[in-house]
């Protein structure tokens, strides 16, 4: 048995069942790296961007788990900073994955009271991007039920720099006492300022990393990881990291 397991997460295939849940122990925000998507393709002899497009089929599944057992915030990373550095061709098709999901899916997460969100910088982004994105938004904006986040376009380093030189200038203007500088005070300078810090961080394809991904954010959140492909990942496995999380004892550095 893989010494990691018992605190990093599933290593092995799950078997089709659903672990038994406690109900009053459900994280409020669950954040999800969903990567693994090329290798996945690529194990198959199918290009990248098949994996890419499996990866989206799967969003809605695993929002919709969430949504069942009572989860607040799922927040989704769904392209970084630094994925522009990535072929063209492959980037060119990310970009347009919103326009194909969105349409197809968004009657049902009405149905089901989901707000879409996004978290990131729309500079950058095309036009026809921005338009799928902001057209979820607004259709959702009045639903109460589980909030869909979408990482797009967003970097943890950037977040924090962009933060502290707002926060800086706050402080130059007057607007902001360095004797109000603290943890909270900081976490409003962040893109994050109105959701809650993630309970409960996956990453799916067996990285051990979290990737410019919410630094601050993640500073006391459980950590899960599995070998599955974000392709692969089942509504099993997020049971699974679920549970897990309910069998840790959240200490924040105490005893």
């Amino acid at each position: 048995m893989n010494p990691w397991k018992k605190w990093f997460g599933s290593k092995e295939p799950l078997e089709n069942t659903v672990p038994e849940l406690d109900t009053d122990n459900i994280p409020n925000h669950v954040a999800v790296i969903m990567d693994g998507n090329g290798r996945w393709a690529q194990k198959r002899g199918l290009p990248r961007v098949a994996g890419h497009h499996s990866g989206m089929k799967n969003v809605k599944k695993i929002t919709m788990a969430a949504n069942e057992i009572g989860v607040k915030v799922l927040t989704l990373y769904a392209f970084s900073t630094e994925n522009w550095k990535r072929p063209r061709e492959e980037v060119d098709y990310l970009m347009k994955l919103p326009l194909e999901f969105f349409p197809k899916e968004i009657d049902e997460l009405i149905q089901n009271n989901v707000q879409i969100r996004m978290t990131g910088w729309e500079e950058g982004l095309p036009e026809y991007t921005l338009k799928a994105v902001r057209d979820a938004i607004e259709l959702t904006r009045n639903n109460t039920g589980l909030i869909l986040n979408f990482a797009l376009n967003y970097g943890s380093r950037k977040e924090m720099l962009l933060g502290m030189k707002k926060m800086m200038e706050d402080i130059g203007q007057g607007r902001l006492s360095m004797n109000d500088v603290d943890d909270q005070a900081f976490s409003r300078y962040l893109l994050t300022s109105d959701l809650p810090d993630p309970d409960l961080m996956i990453r799916t394809s067996g990285e051990l990393r979290i990737s410019n991904f919410m630094l601050w954010q993640l500073a006391y959140s459980e950590l899960w990881f599995t070998d599955a492909f974000w392709p692969e990942f089942t509504e099993n496995h997020f049971f699974e990291a679920i549970k897990e999380y309910q069998r840790r004892a959240r200490r924040y550095g105490g005893l």
